[in-house]
């Protein structure tokens, strides 16, 4: 099980990225990278952890990153062209550049709204998306991805709604070596966002609305979403808007523009 190869990374990928660091072990990458831009910190800067200590996802639940079994990645951007309230459109962004990567490496995955690439027959959770937005002199947003390799084991619990681990390993992945993949990755998302930064962060226009769109298993379902404060709303998923919003049609015909939530797939209608 061999390290993720930093200086392979940096020999194709810098540039576009100002500098790539591996290291061995750290709580949180996104952690990390959030007080280095309240630093100063460089646009496109990459910090790749091989194990995270205290890893996080969406509501700061915990997101499990042993040692070898995944790329845990986070990249700080901070894209002048594109307005504060802009910038959470990225999320959208780095989905569609983690199934650039699956579908590289022939592994069935699909999107689910608004963070989380599914893979397998089964549609476990192979990856998951975190952009956090910084206000310093100079905005910024921290994009954090996780992505399973290997299988997680058994004592791994579910997430939101149920939802099982997946890995790229267990769905058919070409190839299993974490500097490859790290490095598809990072080519993908520097591609999806040079397309959203050169469109001042418009999904419309940067051509990027309907591939997500295409992809994303969310739409057309029956769903539940979990909203702040023990809400919920069930209905049929019918959209997600140019700003990365979810539509919802209730039963009784009403429609929902949902901005953030967790999202349970109850069925196809």
């Amino acid at each position: 099980m061999a390290d993720i190869d930093a200086a392979r990374l940096r020999a194709q990928l810098v540039p576009p990225y100002h500098t790539i660091e591996v290291v061995s072990s750290t709580g949180s990458t996104n952690a990390d990278l959030r007080k280095s831009a309240i630093e100063g910190a460089a646009d496109r800067t990459v910090l790749i952890a091989e194990e995270q200590t205290a890893g996080v996802g969406r509501r700061a639940r915990p997101w499990s990153s042993p040692k070898g079994g995944g790329i845990y990645l986070s990249v700080l951007l901070r894209p002048r062209e594109v307005p504060f309230a802009g910038l959470g459109t990225l999320a959208i962004v780095a989905g569609l550049a983690v199934t650039d990567l699956t579908a590289g490496l022939g592994a069935d995955a699909a999107l689910k709204w608004p963070n989380d690439v599914l893979a397998g027959p089964e549609r476990g959770k192979c990856a998951g998306i975190l952009a956090e937005a910084i206000m310093a002199d100079q905005p910024a947003v921290v994009l954090g991805i996780g992505l399973n390799v290997r299988p997680l084991g058994a004592d791994v619990p579910p997430g939101a709604g149920g939802l099982r681990p997946a890995s790229l390993a267990e769905v058919g992945a070409r190839t299993t070596d974490r500097t490859e993949i790290a490095a598809l990755l990072l080519s993908a998302l520097a591609e999806r966002e040079g397309a959203w930064r050169a469109a001042d962060g418009d999904l419309g226009r940067a051509g990027l609305i309907e591939e997500y769109r295409a992809r994303c298993e969310t739409l057309g379902r029956e769903v539940r979403v979990l909203l702040p404060g023990d809400a919920s709303l069930t209905g049929t998923a019918v959209d997600v808007d140019s700003s990365g919003r979810l539509t919802v049609l209730d039963d009784e015909g009403h429609r929902h523009t949902v901005f953030s939530g967790d999202v349970v797939h109850l069925r196809m209608v």
